[in-house]
């Protein structure tokens, strides 16, 4: 009968109005009612996204929209650079791999963020621009590292690479400008910080991208593009939408717009700040240094503390479900989602189990306090 506390990095908990939203009856996907639903949404995700470019909605998870981006700019044999600092940036090149792009990787250690001086260097030695696309994570989800992409994009300066972008934890709840930013393709996911279940995958294309598709060269018959926009101008997709999904997207728009995008962006700063000043005062150490550290997802540095099975007593005692480290870092971090439909209290509750499994009777409401401080302080500067 408890309560269960989503705080993972997705998918993330959602909004009774936008669940409520996907038990509206289904109807025909091609008529006059779904197109209108679509153009309606197809244009006011734009305002998430800050573009006034293309944004194609695929039923897809947000890998697939990664899938898509490469099979639709590249061509085999086209030179990719990547700056991997964690799973899911690898991710991104392995995709770019296995259709036959020469990926060459410039790895950054993991819990560090991809420096602009790496992008200038490798770029100024592409005399002849051979390089043909970068793939940026805007943040690194499987580390809780938030890249900056603005100033790794300025470091490109006028080199005519295609930046690709995949923002697929930080879309809709850190500033992201596609198009003062100059980025030629964004992907993002539904289940993140759209407050979505999973099943929608969502990507913006620059005028400049929409010529390198021209040019591609890669295999694709689901995720095309071309066909995708051919659809999109009548309202509707190439292939069987997923309309529930696209029912709640209306609501969570709604809700967003509600909102307004500069007090989501500052909703997350501050309760990712409050959380991490309520790690620090459990003596527990952050593994991402704090110029940093993501809005969206905290890591925490477990080692030493493996006897306790942290995510196991979170769940166990309290229905709090955390996540672990993935791959190198597995069992030797802990990560705690906050994003999207996440608020003060959200974090007042993981610090208050993290005090309880600690078995420390004498940290009880350090971290709280600390945090509640930190949120008291935010309201009266307001």
């Amino acid at each position: 009968m408890k309560k269960h506390h989503l705080r993972i990095p997705g998918p993330t908990e959602v909004p009774e109005k936008v669940l409520s939203a996907m038990h509206t009856s289904m109807l025909n996907h091609r008529g006059e009612e779904f197109i209108q639903l679509f153009k309606e949404v197809s244009e006011g995700i734009k305002e998430v996204f800050q573009t006034k470019n293309d944004v194609l909605i695929f039923p897809s998870a947000g890998t697939g929209v990664m899938e898509a981006a490469i099979v639709n700019l590249f061509s085999p044999k086209d030179r990719i650079v990547s700056f991997p600092n964690g799973v899911f940036s690898e991710r991104f090149a392995q995709i770019a791999e296995s259709f036959g792009a020469i990926v060459e990787r410039i790895p950054v250690e993991w819990g560090q963020a991809v420096s602009p001086e790496i992008v200038r260097e490798r770029l100024a030695k592409d005399k002849k621009h051979e390089i043909k696309g970068i793939l940026f994570t805007h943040n690194e989800t499987s580390t809780g590292v938030l890249n900056d992409v603005k100033a790794l994009r300025d470091a490109m300066e006028d080199h005519p690479a295609v930046t690709v972008v995949d923002a697929i934890s930080s879309l809709g709840a850190v500033d992201l400008k596609t198009d003062e930013w100059n980025l030629d393709i964004v992907v993002t996911g539904s289940q993140k910080a759209l407050m979505l279940p999973p099943g929608l995958g969502f990507v913006s294309i620059s005028p400049k991208a929409w010529a390198r598709i021209e040019q591609s060269r890669m295999p694709k018959y689901y995720w095309d593009f071309k066909a995708a926009k051919k659809s999109l101008e009548k309202g509707q997709t190439p292939y069987t939408p997923a309309v529930s999904l696209v029912f709640a997207l209306k609501q969570s728009l709604e809700l967003i717009k509600k909102e307004g995008l500069t007090n989501i962006f500052q909703r997350h700063i501050t309760i990712s700040r409050a959380l991490r000043a309520g790690i620090k005062a459990l003596g527990m150490k952050l593994f991402v240094d704090e110029r940093w550290a993501s809005p969206t997802v905290t890591s925490i540095d477990i080692m030493g503390y493996e006897a306790l099975n942290l995510s196991k007593l979170l769940k166990n005692k309290f229905n709090i479900t955390v996540a672990g480290g993935q791959e190198k870092l597995k069992n030797k971090i802990l990560r705690i989602g906050h994003l999207g439909y996440v608020d003060e209290m959200d974090i007042i509750c993981i610090l208050a189990g993290l005090e309880m499994v600690l078995e420390d009777p004498n940290l009880y409401g350090k971290g709280v306090k600390e945090a509640e401080l930190y949120f008291e302080r935010g309201e009266k500067s307001r």
